[in-house]
């Protein structure tokens, strides 16, 4: 089981162009990783990392916990924050420290 306590930038760079879904929402909600930066160091080990996700212009996620599903990491559950609106949707992102 993918574990969010100890997971690091390298394991989340594997699921880099890969669908995860919002699950904590009436309607689901897909949105893509697209990105994973390393953010120095931090409490974990591996060091502190970001991950940003592209999900659609409507419905926008309200900035808290929510769950999402992977077929390789099951369900978790992720702090997100909207942090960005693009021509193709709003961008959402969560940090590890």
């Amino acid at each position: 089981m993918f574990d969010l306590t100890t997971a690091t930038a390298a394991e989340f760079d594997e699921f880099q162009d890969q669908e995860f879904v919002v699950t904590s929402v009436s309607e689901p909600i897909t949105l893509q990783l697209v990105e994973v930066k390393k953010l120095g160091a931090g409490e974990r080990d591996g060091g502190a990392f970001s991950v940003l996700w592209q999900g659609p212009m409507t419905p926008v996620l309200s900035q808290k916990i929510h769950r999402i599903s992977h077929p390789k990491t099951g369900e978790q559950e992720v702090f997100l924050v909207p942090v960005a609106q693009k021509d193709i949707g709003l961008q959402y992102e969560a940090v590890f420290t």
